[in-house]
């Protein structure tokens, strides 16, 4: 099918925010030297700057004299932490995502042992919003320690909100405008707003305008049993009415992904995240979390499968399309509550404070595409854009860390990736994107086995990546999501 004008669009489109920083800012974002920057930067805090090396992290300067950035610095990823992740209604069953991404973020900033007054600005994201409290990021500021007067703000992008925290916090810090931030996304399935249907929610806003008893008992009298019944969070989209399932549902009929295709790639995703949660590589970057009352501690996900065997993946029966369908509960990812947060710095600042990055990020896009159909292939659209603004192409990475919300959405966009009939008809583009070598796909598992809360699992990935990037002695790769509503993000992420 060839593309519209209105997909070309859209297929193209990066968020309105990165397109005004990272258009301006890429150039300079991937230029390793540091040399000129370095030499603005010591002129502009002078004698103080040095003194500051001098001093412990814990009493560096004050948030009035902070060291001025210079526009263009690479953004370093200084620190990365989530807590374990968690299936519904499990050990997060009692605790709101607020709550987790205040755990996340203190134990985070407690590591690093910064001083909480140098952070000048927290983005953080919850797809899942509590109406108590919209605004997680700025109840996390006050709820962790930091000063009154850091700037907070939250963002969602359902699955990517994560990708975007940290790309606001690095569009922040590429134009100038601070120098350290808090990054990262909470979600929890397990504690959600529950409403009320639409007939009672108005016949209780008219109650509250009632002035006589009488008027009351008859705006009352029109409530029938049906009408007290608690509405959940819905799980569809709004503007297609089709729930996620039924889209990747879709994708597989429609890119000839089969049952056996998806059991295996669940599979694989559990061993690999089982073996690495066994080797220890996972310890440092996942904290111990405990909840109330504070006497059972949860160290790992309890979301991987240590016992996979491919077996048993096939006696399931489909989740979606009960008759046709191939995606199954063990082949798409299972609702999960966690919180995973990032600590982002200009280069010179990090080296200012004695801090050895664990990578910074090189590049990032975000693509729109159709919603109606394929919905979950913006990976394969997001992805070219951040290549393109690296000045890379696939085969120039170490490592290709691909969100799987559905084994049959991640084979879907596999497939796209290496396909040059898709690379021309829906990315006008003369030549595929690549095709990605599986031993450097997803190394260590993905979503299928971690699990997803929607809001920490770009934040995840970013973490992971980098680690494993270091332990292998450095190089370049690559996290991509899919998200609701036709959406995608890319990242391309760098380690010395």
């Amino acid at each position: 099918m060839s593309e519209t004008p209105e997909n070309k669009q859209n297929s193209d489109k990066t968020s309105a925010a990165a397109d005004n920083a990272a258009e301006n800012a890429t150039k300079t974002v991937t230029d390793k030297t540091v040399t000129e920057n370095k030499s603005q930067q010591d002129s502009e805090v002078g004698a103080e700057a040095k003194a500051e090396k001098k001093t412990s992290r814990a009493k560096t300067t004050s948030r009035k004299k902070r060291a001025s950035v210079s526009q263009g610095e690479r953004v370093a990823v200084v620190a990365g932490l989530r807590t374990p992740f968690a299936r519904q209604l499990t050990h997060f069953k009692s605790t709101n995502a607020i709550d987790m991404g205040k755990m996340v973020v203190s134990e985070m900033l407690a590591r690093t042992e910064i001083d909480l007054s140098l952070i000048e600005r927290v983005v953080f994201g919850q797809v899942l919003i509590q109406p108590e409290a919209p605004n997680i990021a700025r109840e996390i500021v006050l709820g962790s320690g930091m000063d009154v007067s850091t700037d907070a703000y939250s963002v969602s992008r359902a699955c990517a909100t994560s990708f975007q925290s940290a790309a606001s916090i690095a569009e922040s810090i590429m134009a100038g405008s601070i120098s350290i931030g808090v990054a990262g996304g909470a979600d929890t399935s397990s504690v959600v707003p529950i409403g009320v249907g639409k007939k009672l929610a108005s016949i209780l806003v008219s109650l509250s305008k009632a002035k006589t008893m009488g008027q009351r008992l008859k705006l009352l009298s029109k409530l029938r049993p049906k009408d007290l019944a608690p509405v959940p969070p819905s799980v569809k989209e709004y503007s297609t009415g089709l729930t996620m399932g039924q889209n990747a549902e879709q994708m597989a009929r429609d890119h000839d992904i089969a049952r056996e295709q998806q059991d295996e790639l669940a599979h694989r995703s559990h061993t690999l995240a089982a073996a690495a949660w066994e080797s220890g590589v996972l310890n440092d970057e996942v904290m111990t979390a405990y909840v109330e009352p504070f006497k059972q501690a949860l160290t790992r996900d309890n979301t991987v499968r240590f016992d996979s065997k491919l077996e048993s993946y096939k006696k399931l029966r489909p989740a979606f399309d009960k008759k046709h369908g191939t995606l199954t509960a063990a082949n798409s990812t299972g609702l999960t509550d966690g919180a995973a947060s990032l600590l982002l710095m200009s280069e010179s600042r990090a080296k200012e404070l004695g801090y050895k990055p664990l990578g910074y990020i090189r590049s990032y896009a975000f693509a729109a595409i159709d919603a109606t159909h394929d919905m979950l292939m913006g990976p394969s659209y997001a992805t070219p854009l951040a290549l393109d603004r690296a000045g890379l192409s696939l085969s120039d990475l170490t490592l290709v860390d691909m969100h799987e919300a559905f084994a049959a959405q991640t084979l879907c966009n596999v497939k796209a990736f290496g396909s040059k009939q898709f690379a021309k008809e829906k990315l006008n583009r003369s030549s595929a994107i690549g095709e990605i070598d599986m031993d450097k796909f997803n190394v260590l598992g993905g979503s299928l086995a971690y699990g997803h809360p929607f809001a920490a699992t770009g934040a995840r990935m970013i973490t992971q990546t980098l680690r494993e990037l270091n332990r292998r002695g450095g190089g370049l790769g690559l996290t991509t999501a899919c998200a609701a509503g036709g959406l995608g993000a890319a990242m391309i992420l760098e380690a010395e």
